[in-house]
């Protein structure tokens, strides 16, 4: 999954999805079924995450591919767009991997031995890589989709003024999670690299430091 793994690291925010990528890719061989359970859990993070963004109010008992339908809606595509018509799409394959995972799913509820040693069987190979790659997919268009085409949070970003000295709270958060960086001579804190080279996205950090504090 290497193409979501490196949209994740262009957008800092969706570091902690990082979890869910790594049980995928250990377990799509030793155990498929652990592989798809994160792959609906990757999925319905980042939808609930873009519908939090968004102001879009849930209940709580959607269905993944509701979750999935409710993150394109609002991120803001006009109706008759083609997104819009890949997103049907690709809702109805999320649909299907949340009916897997319960299929064979090791702890979705209680099961035989028997039926515990044969449930990864029931999956071939070309359908586990097909579901693998529709994973990446949906997950890396719903990031991208969210953080390039979202008109708002852009005002929102470039209407914001910060102050690197007055904002200690975060710098030391993302210091520890990034360290510091040497060239010859010259060492930089993460958190000084990030407000002088990319500001738009060290605002929008701080936004979700101060989020997630709340």
């Amino acid at each position: 999954m290497e193409k979501l793994k490196k949209i994740i690291g262009q957008y800092g925010r969706w570091q902690p999805l990082e979890i869910y990528v790594q049980r995928i890719e250990t377990h799509i061989e030793s155990d498929f079924s652990l592989a798809i359970e994160n792959s609906k859990a990757l999925l319905e993070s980042i939808s609930k995450q873009i519908c939090k963004e968004k102001k879009r109010e849930l209940t709580g008992d959607e269905s993944i591919n509701k979750l999935v339908k409710f993150a394109f809606d609002v991120i803001g595509y006009e109706i008759n767009s083609q997104i819009n018509s890949i997103s049907r799409a690709l809702s109805s394959i999320s649909h299907q991997i949340g009916n897997l995972r319960t299929a064979i799913g090791s702890t979705s509820h209680g099961r035989s031995l028997e039926e515990l040693k044969e449930r990864n069987s029931k999956v071939d190979e070309l359908t586990r890589e097909f579901l693998i790659d529709s994973t990446e997919i949906i997950a890396s268009l719903l990031i991208r989709a969210f953080e390039t085409e979202n008109p708002r949070l852009k005002i929102e970003l470039a209407d914001t003024n910060l102050v690197y000295s007055e904002n200690e709270g975060f710098n030391e958060f993302w210091d520890e999670a990034f360290g510091e960086f040497t060239m010859g001579d010259y060492s930089y804190t993460a958190s000084e690299i990030l407000f002088h080279v990319d500001y738009q996205a060290y605002v929008a950090e701080h936004k979700a430091f101060l989020e997630g504090e709340e």
